[in-house]
């Protein structure tokens, strides 16, 4: 039996090797406040973290700018983007996120996986730790 998930822009089947986790959210504003979203989809693909809309005003995250997207269908979608505190597997970062409308898949992007220092073993279906940062040397 394949069961799938779905969202506006998003139909998968979950056996084929997608990756779901529980995110958290808090505004850098109001810390200790933390809201929680299971089943976000990890998406190294999306550059951004996807947060229902409600959740974020809930939490007093503003709005501070709007991003476009093209879809995988070859459609342009507009949402508005806003700075919180992105928590996954124990760990913590400071990310842009959109403001996701109804019907919209919460998504763990790319920026914040990069920002919690995570590799992602889809195989296994966790969070690795990435290990040392590089940096750059000045002599």
């Amino acid at each position: 039996m394949m069961t799938v998930r779905q969202g506006r822009f998003v139909r998968f089947p979950v056996e084929m090797g997608i990756f779901l986790t529980t995110v958290g959210v808090e505004s850098p504003l109001r810390r200790g406040e933390i809201r929680f979203i299971e089943n976000a989809l990890v998406d190294t693909g999306s550059e951004f973290t996807w947060i229902p809309a409600t959740i974020l005003e809930e939490l007093g995250i503003g709005r501070e700018r709007v991003e476009h997207f093209a879809m995988a269908d070859g459609t342009v979608v507009s949402r508005e983007c806003g700075y919180a505190i992105v928590h996954a597997d124990r760990r913590s970062t400071v990310d842009d996120v959109i403001f996701g409308w109804p019907g919209d898949t919460a998504i763990l992007g790319a920026r914040s996986i990069e920002g919690l220092n995570f590799r992602v073993d889809l195989m296994n279906k966790r969070f690795v730790h990435a290990g040392p940062r590089p940096v750059a040397l000045v002599v």
